[in-house]
């Protein structure tokens, strides 16, 4: 357990009962797992989230709110982290509505230790690739932004399927003119081959951009 845990991964905890929050921290902290403690909703929103894989592990039913309605809340304001629910009240309706919304797991108390070490488990690795996902997102469309306005529209024609000629015709354009974009766009974008720089275009949807002109 302790070598899978990416490292610097914080778990929230976000219970109104004083002695889940104190059970929970002792446990992942007996794990080496950083841990912060918050009674409710509304004191987890007030905190500034560090930049480091996490996860919740929240109480279907806190003060105010319910655990379902913060779950949502979190997810219109665009915060992604995952969250793993406790309850000692829940039904199916609830674990299905709180699944559908993207929980990581439903767990009844009382708990098993091992369990919900397992379930946190899982919430912090599916956090660190969601992580590596954004920050590739965020390169390449760093690399994209580089290109010039006729190397984006060359990225486009030759992308969705068509030949350099056909690009050339559409483009109004001599052939040679795409060869040469095509190869200033693949060196630009850091595709070391066509198939990669196809699967960069359906990542940046520049092939539908293209589509609907």
């Amino acid at each position: 357990m302790k070598e899978a845990l990416p490292p610097g991964s914080i778990v929230y905890v976000v219970d109104d009962d004083v002695s889940v929050r104190n059970s929970l921290s002792n446990l992942f902290r007996s794990v080496d797992l950083s841990v912060q403690v918050f009674s409710s909703s509304a004191s987890f929103l007030q905190h500034e989230l560090p930049d480091a894989a996490s996860c919740i592990v929240l109480d279907i039913r806190l003060p105010g709110s319910s655990g379902l309605d913060f779950q949502a809340e979190l997810r219109s304001v665009g915060i992604k982290i995952p969250i793993i629910f406790l309850t000692g009240h829940g039904d199916i309706k609830m674990s299905v509505q709180a699944m559908k919304a993207g929980a990581i797991d439903f767990l009844t108390k009382p708990y098993r230790d091992q369990e919900i070490l397992d379930a946190v488990r899982a919430a912090l690795e599916r956090d660190t690739r969601r992580r590596e996902a954004d920050t590739a997102a965020l390169d390449l469309r760093a690399r994209f932004d580089t290109l010039s306005k006729r190397e984006r529209e060359i990225m486009a024609l030759v992308t969705s399927g068509l030949m350099n000629k056909q690009a050339a015709v559409k483009a109004g354009i001599a052939e040679t003119t795409v060869k040469i974009h095509r190869g200033n766009v693949m060196q630009k974008m850091g595709a070391k081959s066509f198939a990669e720089l196809v699967r960069m275009a359906d990542t940046l949807q520049i092939r539908r951009a293209k589509s609907q002109k």
